[in-house]
């Protein structure tokens, strides 16, 4: 069973909670169904699970009137084995997305507040018109990725003592011994291969077999396209599935800037922006807008036409480039403009799924580039990402120019300090 960190905030929001639901979303298949059941099975006396995708007729509890006492009476009807324990039972409502008046529902349930509520689902945002309220105030949102790198650690045989060790180094930015930096890249470059949905993984796990990876990486991504047709517009399902398919090509460029050009020759935001609003709200993909000056607060100076695109698992996003290509990042073979891009993404994948709020920053000059900027304690933290070990002119002119308490540089060498600059291992982005 693969261990993930949502858990013990599954925990502690049943710990703390009062009158309030809570909405678990992300994309599809990344493990939400499978947490949420275990965690009810383990902490609950009675578990409850409706599934609104796989069992449509579950969509009759929540019409007409959405007193607690009727739903209860309906669920009891259309679930068998259900037992109503107040104080320890859990409803689930899966795949909510499919049943908005259930979304409508989530407010009384938490007012009446006899058994916790968890719902889940992605593509919230497409469904929003058909609610007759949003649950503010008695919904509270959690969302969940696929496994970050710390959890596939965990899941090939590193245990946390392991783990604590090296963020020693990282702690009193020591050098990493040569033996365990190199065992470290190495995992990075499966994570890089493998990513983190747990299907892919578990084959992993079970066959060791790179090959057999990629082919669950294709079923998943046969079954994203599936969801596209079920849930897109039919004018709108061919342009979506292109935007996503241009990802590889958008981070193979010089500057990985999200150009409508690249996804067709007549691409541009009005034919095409509605395709990605629809990629972000499945979780499919996260949106990296640049800046005009890096200062605090950043959102006060994003450039909302000048952003990035980053898939949110970055083993969806190698085999998006083909089995070769995952063989050349295991090799550490690959060269090239592509290779930047992936290894940018890579870094994308380990902050966001560490809750960072990221932007980029191109100057108007196009003379400096700083991958990813962060807000921390008021001041903005720049952070550079280079595959390989390299000049990091771009960062070392922002540091003379806007004086940052401290900025980081993400190599594949080892650590190191200089002034304010802190050069660090592409792994040690699990510690930031």
């Amino acid at each position: 069973m693969l261990k993930r960190k949502i858990y013990d905030e599954l925990l502690k929001w049943k710990n703390k909670k009062s009158k309030e639901c809570l909405l678990v979303q992300g994309a599809r298949q990344i493990g939400k169904t499978f947490i949420i059941e275990k965690f009810g099975k383990d902490n609950y006396a009675s578990y409850i699970y409706l599934n609104f995708y796989k069992n449509p007729e579950h969509k009759k509890i929540f019409d007409g009137s959405l007193e607690p006492e009727e739903i209860y009476k309906k669920i009891s009807l259309y679930v068998k084995d259900v037992h109503f324990i107040p104080g320890r039972t859990l409803i689930f409502l899966d795949e909510i997305q499919d049943c908005p008046n259930a979304r409508t529902a989530l407010k009384f349930l938490a007012i009446d507040d006899q058994y916790d509520v968890i719902s889940s689902g992605s593509l919230l945002g497409l469904h929003y018109k058909e609610m007759a309220s949003i649950p503010v105030g008695y919904e509270r949102t959690m969302e969940m990725y696929s496994l970050d790198f710390e959890e596939f650690l965990w899941a090939v045989g590193r245990t946390a003592d392991a783990i604590a060790a090296l963020k020693e180094y990282f702690d009193k930015k020591q050098k990493v011994e040569n033996g365990i930096h190199e065992q470290f890249l190495m995992l990075l470059r499966e994570y890089l291969v493998v990513g983190g949905m747990p299907e892919a993984v578990n084959v992993f796990l079970k066959t060791n077999n790179f090959q057999e990876v990629y082919q669950t990486q294709k079923k998943i991504m046969e079954s994203y396209r599936e969801d596209i047709k079920h849930y897109a517009s039919p004018v709108a399902r061919q342009k979506i599935s292109d935007c996503y398919l241009s990802i590889p090509r958008q981070l193979a460029k010089e500057y990985t800037k999200f150009q409508y050009k690249v996804v067709s020759k007549e691409g541009s935001a009005r034919r095409y922006e509605n395709c990605l609003n629809w990629l972000v709200d499945a979780g499919m993909i996260k949106m990296c807008v640049n800046v005009s000056t890096p200062q605090f607060p950043l959102i006060a100076y994003e450039k909302p036409d000048q952003f990035k695109v980053y898939v949110t698992d970055i083993g969806l996003l190698t085999s998006l480039y083909g089995f070769e290509t995952q063989a050349a990042l295991l090799k550490d073979t690959l060269t090239g403009p592509a290779k930047g891009g992936i290894y940018e993404n890579l870094v994308f994948d380990m902050l966001i799924k560490r809750g960072f709020s990221l932007n980029y920053f191109k100057n108007d000059k196009n003379t400096q580039e700083i991958e990813f900027l962060f807000a921390k304690d008021g001041s903005v933290i720049p952070v550079e990402v280079k595959s390989k070990n390299g000049a990091t002119l771009s960062l070392n002119n922002f540091i003379k120019d806007y004086a940052p308490p401290y900025a980081y540089k993400l190599v594949s060498g080892n650590l190191g300090v200089s002034d304010t600059k802190i050069t660090l291992p592409l792994y040690m982005a699990m510690f930031l």
